[in-house]
């Protein structure tokens, strides 16, 4: 029957009820009148009228094009619906030609019988093709934890699928203990060792809509506790959806979850403002920002967007995925570093770019902090060279992904970012309308290359020690679409020279943040009180330059903006000369290689800027730089610092 065309399952479903729908009038009609010869006075034709009758009427409620193995309740009801329409059509057909000998009761027990019919036959069929010609049960054993309604809907689509085999339930309310819920018992959480040990459960799935990130990190440790892995309904409107399995329906945890916030949905009319119809180009396309920022773009009707970024292969990857995803939208890419101002120049002269989103920097703070030089040359230079150039050629809107580190910083990088802040700040003053310069500040983004997560994945998985840095060590935390949404909307809102921060509501502890991965692959936190354990967290202290908080906010102004969880801020700002002269001397004073000459000069422009003392390493000066030359440089400085 399987293996069958689907034409011929039909005509045989068809077929079949012609011949049963029949003797179902004939059971409805003795037990109307009790007696057979009385029964089969009305003919053969009338049985047969009636069944074909039927037959139409659960052709129209689309039984017969219903695969029998995912027939469900809704089918059943609307077919129900359908033979009581039919049922009322032979009764108006005997009214109109007023045949009085045809016993009206007889139909509505029918309706009765037919339906029973229509129950068993097509439930029997399908427990039939799942239990004995479906594919071998190769299931995991699970539990869910919820008996309520996403719990009973996800215990009836698991029991239809191959992947799972649902056992029990588990739940915090006392008064379902011991009760019975789509056919599987509930147990009461305290019970849940003794459980998972006896009925030899390898993972509990929550079914909990809505469940706070303070109860799942709760739920969680209880089950790294048992010994079982956890993992989670994606969403309960998955589980009415016939095409998903529950394979679709259920996933691995992610950090996410666990965030203690809600992510911030994007604003529609804000979102494509900067981006639909526009020519756009993303410097660091290549990078964890960039290539999530080209990931929104090219779902936003750009009319063309331009990659640029400085790593060949980072580049290819980019390009190649997003052309597999939307082969007519024109894409191109430019190999080569934002600091070339020829480069820059050309790109931004031949293709008449409308929106920049500028992602291209270097973010990790122990080897900026290590290689100062190269670390200020990038994101300063760049930062100048793209600011000047859509300057120049009047680009509508230039965007800076800038970082949480820049407020009052305590490293190079952080340092860094604030310059290239009064960079955007300083054009946005000099070129007025023609140019709207902008700047985005959010904190740590999960799953980017620089991220603490993928660190602990690795160390986890060749079996540790997870390293952090100090115990106290906090950070915020936002989800990588929701980096690159807010980069977008930032654009839409600028008036110019805004800092745009994100509402990233309570600092996340990275030692929990440890712990959490621990529990979430299923192990357990080594320690001295609990040396049996899996991963062992070790503290290795503050890398240079490195801050136990972050902030998100200075001591300047903020205003609302349009987006209720954005704000907008506006920052202190030093004068476009001034700062072009101090930028100047940076690069001279980065020429020496004199780490107390650059930081000099990095202190004069970002006064906040608080480098820590003795954790860096210190940088050999350049032996033949003139002594007249770099006397003339410290002059400078001196001169111009303010």
């Amino acid at each position: 029957m399987v293996s069958m065309h689907r034409t011929a399952k039909i005509v045989l479903m068809v077929g079949v009820d012609l011949v049963a729908l029949p003797f179902c009038l004939l059971v409805a009609m003795l037990l109307r009148g009790g007696d057979l010869a009385w029964a089969m006075h009305y003919g053969l034709s009338s049985y047969m009228i009636v069944a074909l009758v039927t037959v139409a009427a659960f052709s129209l409620s689309d039984l017969y094009r219903a695969v029998i193995r995912f027939i469900d309740q809704r089918l059943l009801t609307t077919t129900g619906l359908a033979l009581g329409m039919a049922v009322v059509c032979v009764y108006l057909v005997l009214l109109v030609v007023n045949d009085a000998r045809f016993p009206r009761s007889a139909l509505a027990i029918y309706w009765f019988v037919g339906f029973s019919y229509v129950v068993t036959s097509r439930i029997t069929a399908r427990n039939f093709l799942r239990n004995y010609i479906g594919q071998p049960r190769t299931s995991d054993t699970v539990a869910i934890y919820g008996a309520g309604e996403a719990g009973a809907q996800l215990a009836l689509t698991m029991r239809t699928s191959n992947e799972y085999r649902p056992v029990c339930f588990f739940d915090d309310k006392h008064v379902l203990h011991e009760r019975t819920i789509a056919g599987l018992r509930v147990f009461n959480t305290d019970r849940l060792v003794e459980m998972v040990n006896s009925l030899c459960i390898r993972s509990i799935v929550i079914a909990i809509p809505q469940v706070s990130p303070e109860r799942l990190r709760n739920i969680m440790q209880r089950m790294a506790e048992a010994g079982v892995t956890t993992k989670i309904l994606s969403r309960l409107l998955d589980l009415a959806d016939e095409e998903k399995t529950p394979m679709e329906t259920i996933r691995e945890l992610k950090f996410e979850d666990l965030l203690g916030r809600a992510p911030v949905p994007p604003r529609v009319d804000l979102f494509a403002r900067c981006v639909r119809t526009k020519t756009v180009l993303v410097t660091g396309a290549g990078g964890s920002i960039g290539s999530e920022l080209c990931r929104q773009i090219v779902t936003l009707s750009p009319a063309c967007l331009h990659l640029l970024d400085h790593s060949e292969f980072g580049l290819y990857t980019i390009k190649q995925e997003l052309q597999s995803r939307f082969p007519t939208l024109p894409i191109v890419a430019h190999l080569g570093s934002v600091c070339s101002a020829t480069l820059i120049e050309r790109i931004l002269q031949e293709n008449s770019i409308d929106t920049i989103y500028h992602a291209a920097a270097y973010k990790h703070v122990p080897l900026v902090e290590s290689n100062i030089v190269e670390g200020l040359r990038n994101n300063v230079l760049g930062a100048q060279v793209l600011a000047a150039s859509a300057g120049k050629h009047k680009v509508e809107t230039c965007v800076l992904i800038s970082s949480d580190k820049a407020v009052r910083p305590t490293n190079i990088m952080g340092a860094s970012k604030r310059i290239a802040e009064l960079i955007f700040q300083a054009a946005a003053v000099t070129h007025g309308p023609d140019t709207t310069f902008c700047m985005v500040r959010f904190g740590n983004v999960l799953g980017s290359s620089g991220s603490v997560i993928p660190l602990f994945q690795r160390q986890i998985a060749h079996g540790g020690p997870i390293t952090v840095t100090h115990p106290d060590v906090t950070r915020y935390f936002m989800l990588i679409s929701e980096a690159a949404q807010l980069v977008i909307q930032a654009g839409a809102m600028a008036k110019g020279g805004d800092v745009f921060v994100l509402d990233m509501g309570e600092p996340v502890r990275i030692a929990d943040l440890a712990r959490t991965m621990i529990m979430m692959s299923g192990l357990s936190e080594k320690t001295g009180q609990y040396p049996e354990g899996d991963i062992e967290i070790k503290f290795i202290g503050l890398f240079p330059g490195e801050k136990l908080y972050e902030e998100l906010l200075t001591d300047g102004m903020v205003f609302p903006s349009e987006h209720p969880r954005i704000m907008r801020m506006k920052e202190s700002a030093l004068h476009p000369g001034v700062l072009d002269t101090y930028i100047t001397c940076l690069m001279m004073a980065g020429d020496t290689n004199d780490r107390g000459m650059i930081e000099s000069m990095v202190k004069a422009m970002v006064s906040e800027y608080s480098p820590q003392p003795n954790e860096a390493p210190a940088l050999p000066p350049v032996q033949n730089v003139p002594a007249v030359e770099r006397a003339s440089l410290v002059k400078k400085i001196v001169t111009y610092r303010i």
